[in-house]
């Protein structure tokens, strides 16, 4: 996607089988700045610190961390050490599980001297068949869009209301729940998009609202708990937003607070659309609630927020008394049945077993 109309992914090698470059996230949306990883360790860092994030993203920079590390050492130790120090990392996406099991399957079989260029290559093919799956997933989805638009008074704007990022930022490109409002701008159909904030990580606020500004879609910014309001008076037209882990039965798994808005949006009648590549369905799993592990993270991120001040300085302020504790889960589940449709590279589909069997019947009848 564009930055201020120059093209870019969010990662992408710069010395085959020895550097790599990302977006460091943590940093937007005051400061774009790019980052070298060069080792394993910096793989493992960037993923667990969250320089980069979102389920295709992390699975995409843990195949080049394996090809970094098989890089300096392609041992059969020195692969097995690589696939347990990333698939470490994070534990909900299921993207980082799919991507390493991947490459461990196809590169424990060759010679230790083939390993390393192997690992490059299917690093690289990873991200390309990412980028393809995401626009794909965006096309299925902008003949939604285009339905909504054809009843609406013309030049009427299709009002898209979304949960953290699951924009090209959150994958290799295109994004997720984006790629379709990107599609629809750059076609010409009117789209609005409103973007929770997101706490605690603010990622709607930092990461979804830049993106959707340095592209030029039209956007505004709401705290979270506005989007049960903005249903009830009608203004919006769907929800999409994107997961990082889906069952085999079509419970979805994704930031915190997405539950509360598909609430919403099934008391208001709103669609609620979940936007997926097939990587991130679990074919294990059918009971979300009781089976996907949810993510603990630090209360420092609850009790603490990062911005800059007038004068221009990045800071971190406490926002609560300095003794109270905070928790802070960092997904919850949706349950299929306020799921109006999953959005996948192969279409659209019903939350359920039947659904995504339907779309996929390689994959279920294997499971």
């Amino acid at each position: 996607m564009k930055i201020d109309g120059t093209p870019y992914r969010s990662i992408w090698p710069v010395a085959t089988g020895e550097a790599v470059r990302i977006i460091d996230q943590t940093r937007l949306p005051h400061e774009f700045l790019t980052v070298d990883l060069v080792s394993l360790e910096d793989a493992a860092t960037a993923i667990r610190d969250m320089w980069v994030r979102g389920a295709p993203l992390i699975g995409a920079t843990a195949a080049y961390g394996m090809g970094l590390a098989l890089h300096r050492d392609a041992s059969d130790a020195a692969l097995e050490k690589a696939y347990a120090t990333l698939i470490a990392t994070r534990p909900t996406a299921v993207n980082l599980r799919w991507a390493l099991d991947a490459l461990r399957n196809r590169l424990m079989p060759l010679a230790p001297g083939e390993r390393a260029a192997a690992a490059w290559q299917q690093a690289g093919e990873i991200c390309e068949e990412d980028v393809a799956v995401n626009h794909a997933i965006g096309g299925h989805a902008l003949t939604i869009i285009r339905k909504i638009a054809a009843r609406k008074p013309a030049g009427e704007p299709v009002n898209i209301l979304t949960h953290c990022n699951a924009g090209w930022l959150a994958t290799v490109d295109w994004g997720t729940a984006t790629s379709p409002m990107y599609q629809a701008h750059d076609a010409g159909v009117p789209v609005h998009v409103f973007v929770d904030e997101t706490r605690p990580r603010n990622q709607g606020a930092g990461l979804t609202a830049w993106e959707l500004g340095r592209h030029g879609v039209p956007h505004t910014l709401v705290v979270d708990n506005a989007g049960g309001h903005l249903m009830q008076h009608g203004l919006v037209d769907m929800v999409i937003v994107g997961t990082d882990r889906t069952t085999a039965t079509g419970d979805v798994c994704n930031k915190i607070g997405t539950y509360l808005k598909a609430l919403a949006a099934h008391d208001n009648g709103v669609p609620f659309y979940v936007a997926l590549p097939s990587s991130t369905i679990d074919w294990t799993v059918s009971d979300g609630l009781r089976e996907i592990p949810i993510e603990e993270r630090s209360g420092r991120e609850v009790t603490h927020l990062q911005g800059r001040t007038e004068d221009g300085r990045i800071e971190t302020i406490l926002i609560t008394p300095e003794t109270t504790p905070a928790a802070n889960p960092a997904f919850d589940v949706t349950p299929a049945r306020l799921v109006t449709g999953l959005i996948t590279e192969r279409g659209i589909c019903a939350a359920s077993a039947d659904g995504l069997a339907g779309l996929f019947p390689e994959r279920a009848a294997a499971a």
